[in-house]
């Protein structure tokens, strides 16, 4: 059971939906708020206009006031090195248009489809590969998503569904549990898979509502979480991934590796254990995208080894992630080897 005070917390938690509502948008209230100085930034906040600052207020509440190098505030802060041309940075690195065959799907692997249910997300993370993604032209209304359905009735091959997005628990539970006792009734879909970072950025959206559609069809619901650093992982973040697993929900974590944030095996080592606190094991650890934008958070293939190999001397085995990339026209994420 959680401690009194962290339910006494829990139970005075606004709504998700008003968490989701009174972001931080203005990066000169976030800077207020962390106590830190504008004219001392170390790079220049130009991107905002290209790529919109959007930071919940739990998430921005677990960084260190004063430190402009806090490992979640970096992830956030939209830099004017962001706007700096770079060779082989592309607006569309995975190349998704062309596996895009109706709005709101994308079939890239035999096996698995991925509804873009929602093109909203709760924080704008600056390493985003999907941060120029045409949501305008994948945003279905409810005829659309029946030509979507019929898509993957047709394709028996398609055993696993992923919501996706922007972040597909963005959207509402009324939504959500439609779309999925509707996806139930294909006979050969087995499993139901979620990537989201909200169970991290706002936690409260993890609710009864939430695990009573995710839980309620034949389908094997997965949740897949996406945290970088283990500051990420607070006890009201916690007491949800637990929620889910007691729930027999499978909860897994990605990671992306990322420069000045992550890219050390310490660090690495400390984000898997706290995952395992609250039953929830790595999955994969991503090279970045290579999404315009973001190459300032690029770690070489040849680094990620090495951080691979030392994590591997740190870790039991089941909680080394598996380092991986994504490339345009792969049948699957490429496992990377590590020896």
């Amino acid at each position: 059971m959680p401690p009194k005070a962290l339910l006494s917390t829990i139970h005075k938690e606004v709504s998700w939906q008003q968490a989701l509502s009174d972001v931080i948008t203005d990066y000169s209230e976030l800077l207020e708020m962390l106590q830190l100085d504008h004219q001392q930034a170390p790079h220049a906040l130009m991107a905002e206009n290209e790529f919109p600052l959007r930071v919940p207020r739990p998430f921005a509440e677990r960084m260190e006031p004063g430190n402009w190098q806090d490992p979640l505030l970096q992830q956030v802060l939209p830099l004017g090195k962001e706007l700096d041309y770079q060779p082989g940075f592309q607006q569309d690195p995975l190349q998704e248009k062309a596996s895009n065959p109706l709005p709101g799907l994308i079939h890239k692997y035999q096996s698995r489809v991925l509804m873009v249910v929602s093109g909203g997300c709760a924080i704008h993370c600056r390493y985003c590969f999907r941060r120029h993604f045409p949501y305008a032209d994948n945003n279905p209304g409810r005829q659309q998503w029946q030509a979507a359905l019929d898509y993957i009735r047709g394709n028996i091959e398609i055993n696993e569904v992923i919501y996706s997005g922007g972040d597909p628990l963005v959207a509402s539970d009324k939504l959500l549990a439609d779309l999925t006792r509707e996806i139930a009734t294909i006979e050969h879909v087995k499993t139901l898979r979620i990537h989201s970072r909200l169970p991290v950025v706002i936690p409260q959206r993890i609710n009864d509502q939430c695990l009573n559609w995710l839980t309620a069809t034949r389908l094997r619901p997965v949740l897949v979480i996406h945290s970088n650093h283990a500051n990420e992982i607070d006890e009201a973040v916690g007491f949800r991934l637990k929620m889910l697993a007691n729930q027999g929900v499978t909860v897994l974590n990605q990671t992306v590796l990322l420069a000045g944030i992550n890219d050390e095996p310490e660090i690495l080592a400390k984000l898997s254990e706290r995952l395992l606190d609250f039953q929830t094991l790595p999955y994969y650890l991503h090279l970045l995208d290579r999404v315009q934008g973001a190459a300032h958070f690029d770690v070489s293939e040849q680094k990620a080894v090495a951080i691979t190999r030392q994590l591997l001397t740190l870790l039991p085995g089941y909680l080394v992630p598996r380092l991986v990339k994504e490339v345009p026209e792969a049948k699957s994420k490429l496992p990377i080897a590590v020896f």
